[in-house]
């Protein structure tokens, strides 16, 4: 069938070298889990520009690349500074491989997928990444996924960098919503953020899906939300 590329082969690749950690996938019976779900909605939603803050072997990125790729339209901007477990300690990444710093290597590893040319990667910090958003000549973001450092202060630096740069009805999605116990010592702060937004009814709109490390999808209600949002 034309325009869609999620055959038997391709999810066998997906699940094997795009490595999933924790979207509820199911590798016995090549399910990929919220992969599906990411894939769905840019087909769905059909955006000009998705953002993805992190990203440990780029399951979320080849995705949602490949919802673009079969929408025939759409850029994709990849944000990660490719830290490491070893060489940069659990407070500023979990399960981070090191596996983005070499521009070539990763265009390699996209174009196994097909979507080198919809990923486009900033071996940058998020705060960095934000900071040079105009001078890069970015569109709005229509699509996003934040992924990076989980502590609360992070975690709600970049939701609200990320609403800066969107608008009314786009769209938010935040991995690891579900890790309790990090939750609990500290370590992680998504839960602890999704709170605080979902007094702001006026705002945002949340669903939470408490699966696996889990995942919520933040639909924006307003343009300019950021102006209106109450300080946290």
């Amino acid at each position: 069938m034309e325009n869609f590329s999620l055959n038997t082969a391709l999810l066998k690749d997906i699940l094997s070298t795009a490595k999933p950690l924790g979207h509820n996938e199911k590798p016995d019976n090549l399910n990929l889990g919220f992969g599906f779900l990411y894939y769905g909605l840019v087909r769905a939603l059909r955006p000009r520009h998705l953002l993805v803050i992190g990203s440990g072997f780029g399951f979320s990125v080849v995705c949602f690349a490949l919802g673009m790729k079969d929408n025939g339209a759409g850029m994709l901007t990849f944000v990660d500074p490719s830290y490491s477990l070893v060489k940069n300690g659990p407070f500023s990444t979990i399960g981070g491989k090191d596996k983005w710093s070499e521009p070539l290597r990763v265009q390699e590893h996209f174009k196994q997928f097909g979507v080198e040319d919809i990923v486009t990667h900033y071996k940058l910090c998020s705060d960095q990444f934000f900071t040079s958003f105009n001078a890069l000549g970015l569109p709005p973001i229509d699509l996003a996924f934040i992924d990076g450092n989980h502590s609360h202060e992070n975690v709600k630096n970049d939701f609200l960098n990320t609403i800066e740069h969107s608008h009314k009805n786009s769209y938010i999605l935040l991995h690891d919503s579900n890790i309790y116990v990090r939750e609990f010592i500290g370590h992680a702060g998504v839960k602890k953020w999704l709170n605080v937004i979902r007094k702001e009814k006026e705002n945002f709109e949340i669903i939470d899906f408490p699966f696996s490390s889990g995942m919520a999808i933040v639909h924006v209600l307003r343009d300019k939300v950021r102006r209106y949002a109450k300080k946290q």
